[in-house]
């Protein structure tokens, strides 16, 4: 690949280098590669080949086809944050005000089965069944103050992951999702969710939800599907087998001779 010379700007230095100059820089180098230690080639470097676009006749889209609600955000009714602190408001309460909110929604970001909303209403008397997970706390919004991050089980081993934003002295819910989770896992201001995949055997799928500021919630900003970690396989260890025992020879003993 030939990369173009840049520009001599007026006024700059401009170094000749002779032929002979570049001779000895050449040889200095290639004794420097030859010593032990040195450095040593990987062999010739890959053409980079650019993205090639295909169907450029086809006309880009105008609207999309399905809205799968990844920007809606809600306010939660009747919950005050004190001094912008979610670490005082009661994950059971935002989760039960929100269920309130939509009584008979059973689907969607706002929708939770129906037994699962009886438990959550029931959690103050049957704390053992309170399907709300315990809450956790991280900054995913880079204002300097933490989120509150909740999980509430399901039936069909689901788990639905939602994220508040306190702001204007409540709760704004930024982040709802529901699915078979095998994970949930915080990686700087990311939300890494790994969900099992029926189709796909042997595969997962691995959502990192990031904050985007001009939407004003979080979105599922990488999405893959990727192979199962499964532990490598430990060779079990073979005991060394005891040779066998053996058996002591008798020396035999010698028969009396006859009497002449």
């Amino acid at each position: 690949m030939v990369f173009p010379r840049p520009p001599v700007r007026p006024g700059s230095p401009v170094r000749v280098r002779t032929p002979a100059l570049a001779a000895a820089v050449a040889l200095v180098a290639l004794a420097g590669c030859g010593t032990g230690g040195g450095l040593a080639s990987d062999g010739p470097t890959p053409t980079a080949v650019g993205p090639v676009r295909l169907w450029p006749e086809l006309p880009p889209a105008s609207d999309p086809p399905v809205d799968y609600g990844e920007t809606d955000t809600e306010r939660v009714p009747g919950i005050a944050v004190r001094n912008g602190d979610v670490r005082t408001v009661d994950p059971v309460a935002v989760v039960r005000a929100e269920v309130a909110a939509h009584p008979d929604t059973y689907t969607g970001a706002d929708g939770v089965y129906e037994e699962t909303a009886r438990a959550i209403l029931a959690c103050d008397t049957a704390p053992a069944a309170c399907p709300v997970l315990s809450p956790y706390y991280r900054d995913l919004t880079g204002n300097g103050r933490d989120e509150l991050i909740v999980g509430i089980r399901m039936p069909e081993q689901q788990v639905a992951v939602r994220v508040y934003l306190a702001e204007r002295g409540g709760l704004t819910r930024v982040m709802s999702t529901v699915d078979q989770v095998i994970s949930v896992e915080l990686a700087g201001k990311d939300l890494i969710v790994r969900a099992a995949s029926a189709g796909i055997p042997g595969y997962e799928y691995r959502t990192a939800w990031s904050w985007d500021e001009r939407q004003h919630s979080m979105l599922p900003a990488r999405d893959e599907i990727v192979p199962v970690r499964t532990p490598p396989e430990r060779t079990p260890t073979r005991t060394p087998e005891r040779p066998p025992e053996r058996t002591p020879t008798q020396t035999p003993t010698p028969s009396p001779e006859p009497a002449p």
